[in-house]
């Protein structure tokens, strides 16, 4: 199918203010181009980020907004020079939608980082028009930052692949973490950290999940299959774990010191950063210079990493925790992401949803 003659309009539900509250907004999707997928929606996942940009956490929020990055729905047309994708097609999108194609991380399949992205909400598209997220009935996106969803893989559970998921896929392909027999921790049992433990159990992995409390002990251990479980105050235990570590995912989205997590790395263990913060972190130099540690970062990951990481997980038949809520319930489930009331993350039923109520 070709380009529509008209544009059309669909419903989300939108931020208009820091309050973050979302309520329904009716607005217009760009025409499909001849790159374009028209795709409705039919389910979404909450990250905390969703959280952050709708209450200006990170101050750069323009409301109205619509977020959801975690989208997953059916294909209804495609445009002229689309070869990957057909109507019908059940597909994901993630945390971005547009790149500039021609910088080095660009023509190296490591577009999330290129400085012109554009991310799936609360961006401008290359038309002049906001950008507008998942929390919505349809959405228009360019082919190259389309993923198909493998055959059997079910809807509500591959939404939170698509950020959560990948997250911590990418980091560990990336640094070379993918061999068995590594030991990793995961900083902060929430959707992403929960992901993480799953992932680097199915690489074959000694993981240890370490938190602020012990709270979640049970669930990481019996429920997650983790190997270990750290609590962060408990001095004794933390030093019991010194130097054994190869990796530390750091999944936490609050500020939090660092030096106790380089404590517990081997030597070129490296802390890997994966948690939005909007406040600066510090650490005192001997504790990487001593142990030629590392703190560095990743964000979400490529195109091609999102789709490998689809496969590895249908292969290793792995799930997220979700909790399936409908549209009408979503200003209570920011509340809940908020105090990590949630095991492990929410998805938003679109398609059951009465989208414009």
């Amino acid at each position: 199918m070709g380009t529509l003659e008209s544009e059309r309009t669909t419903t989300g539900w939108a931020a208009r203010d820091p309050s973050g509250i979302l309520s329904p907004y009716t607005y217009t999707l760009r025409n499909t181009g001849p790159e374009d997928v028209y795709v409705k929606i039919i389910c979404c996942g909450i990250c905390h980020t969703d959280l952050h940009q709708a209450k200006n956490d990170l101050g750069m929020s323009n409301y109205p907004m619509v977020p959801g990055h975690e989208v997953v729905g059916e294909v209804i047309e495609v445009g002229s020079n689309v070869t990957k994708f057909k109507a019908g097609d059940i597909v994901g999108v993630g945390c971005i939608v547009g790149c500039c194609r021609n910088c080095r991380p660009c023509n190296t399949d490591n577009e999330q980082y290129c400085n012109k992205k554009i991310w799936s909400y609360n961006d401008v598209y290359t038309d002049g028009k906001p950008t507008q997220g998942g929390f919505a009935s349809a959405l228009v996106a360019d082919q190259k930052f389309v993923v198909k969803i493998p055959d059997g893989m079910a809807m509500e559970q591959a939404a939170p692949l698509l950020c959560a998921g990948v997250t911590v896929y990418s980091p560990l392909h990336h640094f070379g973490l993918k061999q068995s027999g590594l030991r990793g921790g995961i900083l902060g049992l929430g959707g992403v950290g929960h992901m993480g433990v799953k992932i680097a159990k199915a690489f074959g992995h000694h993981v240890t999940v370490i938190s602020s409390s012990d709270k979640k002990r049970v669930e990481a251990l019996e429920h997650l299959g983790a190997d270990e479980y750290l609590v962060s105050s408990d001095a004794e235990g933390m030093q019991r774990a010194a130097d054994s570590l190869d990796y530390i995912i750091d999944t936490v989205p609050v500020f939090h010191p660092l030096e106790p997590y380089l404590s517990i790395l081997k030597v070129d263990g490296k802390l890997i950063l994966t948690g939005v913060i909007n406040t600066p972190l510090q650490f005192v130099s001997p504790m990487v210079m001593l142990g030629r540690k590392s703190i560095t970062g990743s964000f979400i990951g490529s195109m091609k990493e999102t789709e490998e990481m689809l496969e590895f997980c249908k292969e290793k038949e792995l799930t997220s925790m979700i909790e399936v809520v409908k549209l009408d319930y979503i200003n209570e489930a920011f509340e809940r992401l908020e105090k990590n009331d949630v095991r492990y993350r929410f998805v938003v039923d679109i398609a059951g949803s009465k989208i414009d109520q």
